[in-house]
């Protein structure tokens, strides 16, 4: 069983933050959600500009944090890659969201079901890995874990590719057909980014167990 607690000493705030991150890059992802459900509501970014400017000060807390707490120069790396690999979830969403509102008509009559339930279940699993960090956690869990991201990654490859073929066999417009390849693309790199999280907190575990 591995401690992160043996990696940063006893201080608990690195725990508080990266948690604080996870959560709100999974609010960010909710927020997208409901708006690819219903985009011809999304008028502003202001939600998603909210989380991000949330989740940019979680960063800049770490990154301070890491300043005054001891830590050696490998563990630094890795706290700031999860770190920055969250970030990356959150901005992800809010680029997403400004395709949207340049025509969300185009959603209408998309089903985006599956891609959806991705994305929730990649961000949730995040949590979860981010969250049995604290206090401790068995190494085969967490590689279960990950495995569930790997699969939840490879099974978006798969809707992508459908989506994809449904596109070009359509009789879609070109400005609707480009407009949706390149939102199809963004919601996959959304799994993609939590992948990328997911293998960070893999690496620590691996590391130090």
């Amino acid at each position: 069983m591995f401690s992160l607690q043996r990696l940063l000493g006893k201080e608990d705030r690195f725990f508080d933050l990266l948690e604080a991150s996870a959560e709100e890059a999974r609010t960010s992802v909710r927020i997208l959600v409901k708006y690819l459900q219903r985009p011809e509501e999304l008028k502003t970014l202001d939600e998603f500009i909210q989380s991000r400017r949330k989740e940019k000060a979680i960063t800049a807390q770490i990154g301070e944090a890491l300043c005054t707490t001891f830590v050696t120069a490998l563990e630094r790396e890795d706290i700031e890659a999860l770190s920055n690999g969250l970030y990356k979830i959150t901005k992800t969403a809010e680029k997403i969201a400004e395709r949207l509102m340049l025509a969300p008509q185009f959603l209408q009559g998309i089903n985006l079901s599956s891609e959806i339930t991705l994305i929730e279940r990649a961000t949730d699993i995040v949590i979860q890995m981010i969250r049995d960090l604290r206090g401790g956690v068995h190494l085969e869990k967490i590689k279960s874990l990950n495995d569930q991201l790997q699969a939840a990654e490879g099974d978006a490859d798969k809707v992508l590719l459908g989506l994809l073929r449904q596109l070009y066999t359509s009789e879609f417009e070109t400005n609707r057909i480009v407009f949706l390849k390149d939102l199809y693309e963004m919601l996959e790199k959304v799994i993609d980014r939590c992948r990328d999280a997911g293998n960070v907190v893999t690496h620590i575990v691996l590391k130090n167990s």
